[in-house]
């Protein structure tokens, strides 16, 4: 009977079980607002594939201070990691600047024998024009807001002081081209994948209203992209995916209940992409 459809039981109502031989380091990017409604920017993403049996980890650090200062709090997540596990090595998935965060550390501070891979989602490889626009705000409102960020950062993460304008010069399309990439070559022994994303202006997704004056900005100087980092900015080594999820939308901020299928989707997808390599090192032993 057609009643009873919606009431039918599947055999297998659980989410895909997604097993790996090394456990996943979560590394978010710049700021920390989401600790407002959730124990970190990528806690919920990390309880989301815990479910689908991810040996995921999720740390909090420094959330407005140089990229330097910010590698320095993975590498020492990375060794935790590896003593609460006993894994010698394992995937890093990085959202926005943790993406340059960590390819900081593998280049500069020796982290590749750590890692066998790193999967950047919307990371400003090539910068952000948005860094600039922040920037260029008048001395006197920028000089509230810095302050407003810096007392907030030092209270949530007191273990090392916040720089937040130090890290948006960083974030900079002139400084990333021009000084960090060139700094930071990819390691060899490091698979480097990306994750890309747009909507709003020029494309056919909406986006939050909110994000439209920056999704305008950028879009004039860079093209599509997803409220804080273009498409273009986002490729590094092999593109795996595309969304249409705004910058906050990937990591569950301001998300409405009809995309949070799409934001599930999204990380399980990467996982599933970072499964290949795991597959494959482990062969390799």
């Amino acid at each position: 009977m057609k009643a009873f459809e919606k009431l039918r039981l599947d055999y297998f109502p659980q989410p895909d079980v997604i097993l790996l031989k090394h456990p996943v380091l979560l590394c978010h990017g710049f700021g920390a607002m989401g600790s407002f409604s959730s124990k970190g920017l990528l806690h919920a993403t990390c309880m989301m594939l815990r479910e689908r049996g991810v040996l995921a980890f999720a740390p909090n650090i420094a959330p407005y201070a140089k990229i330097e200062t910010r590698a320095q709090d993975w590498a020492e997540a990375i060794d935790r990691i590896k003593e609460i596990t006993g894994a010698t090595k394992m995937h890093v998935v990085a959202h926005s600047m943790g993406g340059l965060d960590i390819r900081y550390a593998i280049s500069s501070m020796d982290k590749y024998k750590d890692v066998i891979s790193l999967t950047t989602v919307c990371t400003p490889h090539r910068g952000t024009s948005l860094s600039t626009l922040t920037l260029n705000t008048p001395e006197t409102i920028r000089g509230s807001l810095e302050g407003i960020a810096n007392w907030f950062g030092n209270n949530v993460y007191p273990k090392v002081p916040s720089n937040i304008t130090g890290a948006l010069e960083q974030l900079g399309r002139e400084y990333v081209n021009e000084h960090f990439n060139p700094a930071n070559p990819d390691h060899p022994e490091v698979r480097y994948k990306s994750v890309t994303a747009a909507c709003g202006k020029g494309t056919e997704y909406d986006i939050n209203r909110l994000l439209i004056p920056f999704n305008s900005y950028i879009y004039e100087r860079e093209g599509i992209n997803d409220g804080y980092i273009s498409e273009e900015s986002a490729k590094w080594g092999e593109v795996i995916l595309h969304s249409n999820l705004s910058h906050p939308e990937q990591i569950k901020l301001n998300l409405s209940s009809r995309k949070i299928p799409q934001w599930k989707e999204l990380w399980s997808d990467i996982i599933k992409s970072i499964k290949e390599d795991d597959e494959r090192i482990f062969t390799e032993k």
